[in-house]
Order: structure tokens, then C-alpha cells, then sequence
């Protein structure tokens, strides 16, 4: 489990086509990965993967075909900029939400505007997704953790304020680009239990 409350941004090192899926070398030039160990869990902008070959500077690591099709990581490429946060621990406090690392979905972004100090982003969520997503709840873009501020139909909108469009990649966003959504797993339950109680 992960707070979407993202700690260091890194990058990809190298990226490695091996039969079908692809072997990724995520680094942090700031230390955050030093201590990492081999089957460690890594949210790579909120893409749960498990970290072989540690060193003090990142990790290897494997995403599979069904990750690749289900995620925005079939388009990475090396030098981009990801988002890192380690497996949440007993110590930690729980700053953001809970958070799986288990993508729903691809969104894209629509649009971008200063609103003072802030940005509002604007996004398109999958249409199977939507019903998950309510203004004030919670949702997880490129593993951050961001309250909804609107929506509309498929689309929703949320404010990025100057700490967070600092210290991740949300601010490296253009209009058509595309993101990783975790939707609210209360949601999830809440619509599981609902359906349990209709069922004869």
C-alpha cells in the first residue's frame, strides 16, 4: 500500500524491450532509493513494481504486457521523469489517502490554467471509471494523491497547488497527455457491498 504522497522524483535510466514486456532502470539522483532492497515495492507513477538489482542510486525492474496495455507506461521512454514513493510502514503517517498501486485506468489530460497560485487541471477519465470519481473524493494521478474538485460526465477537474506541482511531474503536463488514475478504493468497496445487498 502507498499514501500518494510522493517523496523524490526520478527517472528512467534505460529501458529494455525483452520479448513482449520491457525491463526499466528507475533512478533518484537526490538518495531516496538508497536502502531499497531486492522485492521491495516502488510506486513509479502509481504503478506498483517490484524492484530487483538495488543499488544506491535506483533499481530494475519489470513491467509486464498486461501493465503496458493497462497503463501509460507502454509510452515511456528514457530520460522521463517519474514519480517515486516506497511501500507505506507502520511509521509513516498517512498523508494522502490509501492508495494500491494498481492502475484503473488511463486519463488524458484536457486542459491547464493558472488559477492564482494554483493550477486547475481538467481531465477525461474512462467512461467505466466515472461513477468512482466524486467531487471532494479522493483520486490518485500519476500516483499522486489529489481531491476532486468538479466533474462532469467522464470529466473532472482538480487544483495543483505550488508544493505539489514542484516536488512531482504533474507540472510536466501538456493538454492530450496521458495519466495513470487509481480511483478511491472506498468507492470500490462501497459499490461491491451495494450490489451484494441487491443480489436475491
Amino acid at each position: 500500500m502507498f499514501t500518494g504522497i510522493i517523496e523524490s522524483v526520478g527517472r528512467i535510466a534505460a529501458l529494455e524491450p525483452r520479448a513482449g514486456d520491457v525491463s526499466l532502470r528507475i533512478v533518484a539522483e537526490d538518495g531516496y532509493l538508497q536502502g531499497v532492497q531486492s522485492g521491495d515495492s516502488v510506486a513509479v507513477s502509481g504503478i506498483c513494481l517490484t524492484a530487483r538489482n538495488p543499488s544506491a542510486e535506483g533499481f530494475d525492474a519489470d513491467v509486464s504486457v498486461e501493465t503496458l496495455q493497462a497503463t501509460s507506461s507502454g509510452a515511456w521512454e528514457p530520460g522521463r521523469r517519474v514519480n517515486l514513493e516506497k511501500a507505506l510502514t507502520p511509521s509513516r503517517p498517512l498523508g494522502g489517502h490509501l492508495v494500491s498501486g494498481h492502475v484503473d485506468g488511463v486519463g488524458l489530460l484536457l486542459s491547464r490554467h493558472e488559477e492564482a497560485r494554483s493550477w486547475r487541471m481538467q481531465f477525461q477519465a474512462p467512461a467505466e471509471l466515472a461513477r468512482y470519481i466524486a467531487r471532494k473524493g479522493s483520486i490518485t494521478i500519476d500516483g499522486v494523491s489529489l481531491t476532486v474538485n468538479d466533474v462532469e460526465g467522464t470529466g473532472f477537474g482538480v487544483n495543483i497547488i505550488p508544493h505539489t506541482l514542484g516536488q512531482t511531474t504533474l507540472g510536466d503536463l501538456k493538454p492530450g497527455d496521458a495519466v495513470n488514475l487509481e480511483v478511491d478504493l472506498i468507492a470500490r468497496y462501497l459499490e461491491r457491498l451495494l450490489a451484494a445487498r441487491e443480489t436475491p
